[in-house]
């Protein structure tokens, strides 16, 4: 699975393979995210194959659940600048949770109203003879049957 390591502390290697494996990200991925620094640049091998530690895979995982989130990208990689200091950036992480917070919660307000709508249309439609009512309000037509 790993790539022995060439070190004297033991560390456990792996290369790209074995972390698309762990994580389920893509190869693609991964390069990208070294791409735009949400992933430190990735040592290589003498053969030119990335070799990942430890580090790399908690780093890639933290990413992962905090995309689950919702954060952007952008805001992803301001956590990980937060996560070297996590003592002197709890507030502004703080902040930021909770602006993805206020984010969600007016989504889910959002998402009732759709909802509703959606339920009225059904339940339109079931009672309708003539027509489509789902179609009329789709369409932007008000005269309802």
């Amino acid at each position: 699975m790993s790539i022995s390591s060439s070190s004297s502390t033991d560390r456990a290697q792996y290369c790209i393979g074995d972390i698309t494996r762990l994580t389920g990200l893509s190869a693609d991925t991964l390069r990208y995210y070294e791409n735009i620094k949400l992933l430190t640049l990735v040592p290589r091998t003498a053969s030119d194959v990335r070799s990942y530690d430890q580090r790399d895979l908690s780093r890639l995982r933290f990413i992962q659940r905090v995309k689950a989130m919702n954060f952007s990208l952008e805001e992803i990689a301001r956590l990980l600048e937060m996560r070297e200091d996590p003592q002197h950036a709890r507030d502004e992480v703080r902040k930021l949770t909770h602006r993805k917070l206020e984010g969600v919660e007016n989504h889910m307000e959002e998402l009732d109203t759709l909802r509703r709508e959606l339920t009225l249309l059904v339940n339109l439609c079931g009672g309708s003879k003539a027509g489509c009512p789902i179609i009329d309000d789709l369409d932007g037509d008000t005269r309802r049957k």
